[in-house]
């Protein structure tokens, strides 16, 4: 992993409040953990970006060691990893990943 792929990713981390790097796009999920992920943040009615890792196979295999995640998606919000689909469903469960979605945008 190279000095310029690791400010690439933190850059595009410190630049959205909400950021899912995800296989495929917004409007068209490649996975089925994706899309499950999306739909979430879509129903809170919150803005994110999302970057397809499918289409960078060094950004793809750099996150997995610059998060120490080997899978996607992996959520961000206000720079810190969530986690994935799982762990998204699980907060989303609880209440707690709406709360965490809206409070990253109010600061």
């Amino acid at each position: 992993m190279t000095e310029d792929i690791i400010k690439k990713i933190q850059s595009q981390i410190d630049r959205h409040k909400i950021l899912i790097y995800m296989k495929g796009t917004r409007e068209i999920p490649q996975c089925g953990f994706s899309a499950r992920t999306v739909r979430l943040f879509e129903s809170y009615g919150v803005p994110f970006e999302t970057v397809d890792v499918l289409a960078d196979l060094v950004l793809r295999e750099s996150l997995k060691k610059f998060s120490n995640w080997p899978t996607f998606p992996q959520v961000y919000i206000k720079g810190k990893l969530v986690g994935g689909c799982d762990i998204c469903l699980e907060l989303h469960e609880r209440g707690e990943l709406e709360q965490m979605a809206k409070a990253a945008l109010e600061g």
